[in-house]
């Protein structure tokens, strides 16, 4: 440890551009600052290896350094690194680097003695996260792209809930359960099938309770993504891919989310999945994190399809950058605030529905979340004459599942819309399993309560505007 006249020295990480950087380093360098410069980094790569490495606790870069996005901040941050960018006075670009995490950004041209502060201040870990505030920060702007007379969509207009779908290998129903339950929170029925991918008609604000709630349905399953095959839309572009990507640079806002994510039918908007599994690493989880909360300010409810993968690949992500495998769903499990646990009613479906809930608690990936379990496909062909009851016994007997909820098996129904690309809600709603959906979706509205609503500034809540056709 280096000791100061006055202690330990802060020990920082340097990765400014051009001739910018000599004066960073002379000013941090300075006797009596407090700071030590332990590596002045070449690019990404060297200041990530040397923050892998612990050789520093708060790194100064400039805010056009190549490749910095919130991956790269999140990898910062894992390491116990804070984050000081520099700008050039531009407000949409200090927007945007707080949008992907950075602690604080500064303009360059901030005196020596603020900037000195302020960079010993957050390796010390004395400083505030995002702070918007510090001295010579460039103010917020308006985000790039958008024009002056443009007025600013409300993000906090609305926090809304997320529904997480999950279930352990082979659960048969995941997509289904997660379509249809989408369709029912979003008051879906057959006298509004007409107007299938039309424009909103405008009604009372959603989540009041004088009307149907507005739906984000994700189709975030890296594995056998299929919520557009469910709903008969193309899936030439993934909404998803493009989301993660925009959160990633810092670009992504709720207009945007909205663009990417249009509306199937009234209130119910679909952000598409990927259509090869071979493309999961575009899903990174900190970036999946910002359209989460995005989505929260979009929808009343925001419903994620889930694949059932939840391990972490320590073994792969250990002292590497190596992305996570199962990033998207431990990303939508951590983010929600009810998962509903589906599996299947035969006998292999019950012991993996069993072990599943036993993975899923050890995991803690959905901590705190509630948790609604599923059984899907109930039939006595394979549960015996009296099915609901043999598989809530033997849930409860093996699985300590007091409160299940039951959907029966029916088959035809499920195929005729899936071949017509519809929901139950639009095209079969007095069938069985429509009616058990409905409940499940009446239930989550009780356990969750009503979703919060606080005004938009200066006056009622604003929706987003549907694009132009």
């Amino acid at each position: 440890m280096t000791l100061g006249p006055t202690g330990p020295l802060a020990s920082v990480l340097c990765a400014v551009r051009g001739d910018t950087e000599t004066i960073v380093v002379t000013a941090l360098t300075r006797p009596g600052s407090g700071v030590l410069v332990a590596r002045r980094c070449a690019d990404l790569t060297e200041l990530l290896a040397a923050a892998g490495a612990g050789a520093g606790t708060a790194a100064v870069i400039s805010a056009d350094l190549p490749g910095i996005d919130r991956e790269a901040v999140a990898h910062l941050h894992e390491h116990g690194v804070r984050v000081v960018a520099l700008t050039d006075g531009q407000s949409w670009l200090a927007d945007r680097l707080r949008a992907i995490g950075i602690d604080v950004v500064l303009d360059e041209e901030t005196p020596a003695s603020v900037l000195v502060e302020t960079v010993r201040d957050e390796a010390r870990g004395r400083g505030g996260a995002g702070r918007a505030d510090a001295p010579g920060a460039p103010p917020p702007g308006r985000g790039p792209g958008r024009p002056a007379d443009e007025p600013p969509v409300p993000v906090e207009s609305r926090r809304g809930r997320v529904l997480a779908v999950w279930g352990p290998t082979g659960a048969p129903g995941r997509t289904t359960v997660a379509v249809h339950l989408a369709a029912e929170l979003a008051g879906l029925g057959p006298e509004r099938g007409t107007r299938r991918r039309g424009r909103r008609k405008e009604g009372p604000p959603s989540g009041t309770g004088s009307g149907p709630d507005d739906v984000l349905l994700v189709d975030a399953d890296t594995y056998a993504g299929s919520v557009a095959q469910h709903l008969g839309l193309l899936d030439e572009s993934s909404g998803i891919a493009a989301a993660a990507r925009s959160a990633g640079n810092g670009t992504l806002d709720l207009a945007g989310l909205a663009r990417l994510a249009p509306e199937v039918v009234p209130h119910l908007r679909v952000l598409t999945g990927i259509a090869r599994a071979a493309r999961w690493p575009e899903l990174p989880g900190s970036s999946l994190d910002v359209v989460w909360e995005h989505g929260r300010a979009l929808a009343d409810w925001t419903v994620i399809d889930c694949g059932f993968g939840i391990e972490q690949d320590e073994l792969l992500t250990y002292d590497t950058r190596a992305p996570q495998r199962n990033g998207a769903t431990l990303s939508a499990l951590a983010a929600a605030d009810a998962v509903l646990v589906v599996g299947g009613s035969d006998a292999v479906g019950i012991q993996r529905l069993v072990r599943g809930l036993t993975d899923l608690a050890e995991s803690g990936a959905a901590a705190g979340a509630l948790k609604i379990v599923v059984a899907n496909r109930v039939r006595a062909s394979a549960a015996g004459p009296r099915p609901e009851a043999a598989v809530r016994d033997a849930l409860g007997r093996y699985g300590g599942v007091a409160d299940l909820h039951v959907l029966p098996d029916d088959r035809s129904s499920l195929d005729a819309v899936l071949l017509a690309g519809r929901t139950l809600a639009e095209s079969a709603p007095e069938a069985p399993v429509r009616r058990a959906i409905a409940a499940l979706a009446q239930r989550v509205r009780t356990e969750l309560g009503a979703v919060p609503v606080a005004p938009a500034p200066g006056g009622p809540r604003e929706r987003v505007p549907e694009p132009a056709h």
